[in-house]
């Protein structure tokens, strides 16, 4: 009766569990995990919100496939905030980044074919290729003082289309220069299109890399789709809407662009509040984005006080992004040490498997947690591996 797309028997791991009976008897979590801006004591401006999303134009439907023009004109004009000339023509809305990938699974892909995805990374890319009915062929990076694509790894034979997530979720790190271009020359060869996830490009930590840098900005010999939306760089996860841009050589983007345009008015996922509220939101967004930028970076110091050269724990080093690698002391396996965490010292992290990491035993921590809490967790985590 039902699809075998997915592992649909899949028990809850046992962090959650371990965590859930925490919460269940009423016992503090002190929670480095979280993700969502709109938890963690952010200011945001609720009134103005509400007034960008009430446009009296909501009251008329207009659709469009690719999304309402003046909507897709502040996308180009954000690309123009981060150093890249991109047409409002080849930009296409979405209702989130994950639809953005399935829209664009859909363009390039048959089902059964495989795609190439990064390793490590965030766990969602196994779910959305395989909803799709594709097989996710990992590639790897490779951690020595810094993350490098691992050439080796990158196995394109009859790959449909590669990922690429710049900078990378949860290690935090660009492709270089000399990767970008051996990479695109690469997927020109093969005639392989890259799919360019830049959600953390505006969080640099780094000053060499802090310049909000685009894919958008660079001569791309390969068909590219470079994917973005406010969930990240606005700080609005809320508001529901991503978009793709397509870029490389014109005759690949115009008639890539041709067929997206039938799948995506096969959907027609954005609802219009949010496209015409996109000027202002993206307005309003530079000031979150600020409260968040300085939130990382207060948060990363902080962990580098409390996990410096005396610790026996290492704070890996990241060039951007939201999150935190701890590799701490193979006394037992990341899982034990997370488990340990919450059932002793009430402290949620996540284990490094549960993003295919291979830089010895680690935990992941989140940037976004609230100063507070991150001192007090990473207090009772030294205490605990001392």
């Amino acid at each position: 009766m039902f699809s075998a797309r997915l592992d649909w028997q899949a028990t809850q791991n046992r962090l959650a569990e371990r965590e859930a009976a925490r919460r269940a008897a009423d016992r503090p979590v002190l929670d480095l995990t979280v993700s969502n801006p709109t938890q963690v004591g952010l200011s945001y401006p609720a009134q103005a919100l509400a007034s960008a999303l009430g446009d009296a134009g909501i009251a008329r439907y207009e659709p469009a496939p690719f999304g309402a023009p003046l909507a897709r004109e502040a996308v180009a004009a954000d690309f123009a905030r981060r150093g890249a000339s991109v047409a409002a023509e080849r930009i296409a809305l979405t209702a989130s980044s994950s639809e953005s990938y399935a829209l664009l699974f859909k363009l390039l892909c048959n089902p059964g074919d495989v795609v190439l995805v990064p390793q490590p990374s965030y766990p969602l890319f196994e779910y959305l290729a395989r909803l799709e009915g594709l097989e996710p062929r990992p590639y790897h990076l490779r951690y020595d003082g810094r993350w490098r694509l691992d050439w080796d790894s990158l196995d394109l034979a009859g790959a449909s289309a590669l990922c690429l997530v710049n900078p990378n979720n949860p290690t935090g790190s660009f492709l270089s220069t000399d990767e970008w271009a051996r990479l695109c020359t690469l997927a020109a060869e093969q005639d392989l299109p890259l799919i360019v996830d830049e959600v953390f490009a505006d969080y640099g930590l780094v000053p060499a890399v802090d310049a909000a840098v685009t894919v958008a900005a660079l001569s791309l010999p390969a068909l590219t789709f470079c994917l973005g939306g406010l969930s990240k760089s606005a700080g609005l996860p809320q508001c529901k809407l991503g978009w793709i841009a397509a870029l490389g050589p014109e005759p690949l983007v115009s008639e890539a662009l041709r067929r997206l345009e039938l799948v995506c008015d096969t959907y027609l996922s954005v609802g219009t509040p949010v496209q015409l509220a996109l000027p202002a939101l993206l307005a309003l967004g530079a000031d979150l984005r600020a409260q968040i930028k300085k939130r990382i970076e207060t948060n990363r110091q902080r962990l580098a006080t409390t996990f410096g050269r005396s610790s026996p724990c290492t704070l890996l080093p990241a060039e951007a992004g939201w999150s935190a690698i701890l590799r701490v002391p193979a006394l037992m396996t990341d899982e034990e040490w997370a488990l340990t965490l919450i059932d002793r010292d009430g402290v949620l992290v996540q284990p490094g498997y549960f993003f295919d990491l291979e830089v010895g035993t680690s935990l992941v921590l989140s940037l976004l947690t609230h100063p507070a809490t991150l001192a007090e967790g990473a207090r009772r985590i030294s205490a605990r591996v001392g």
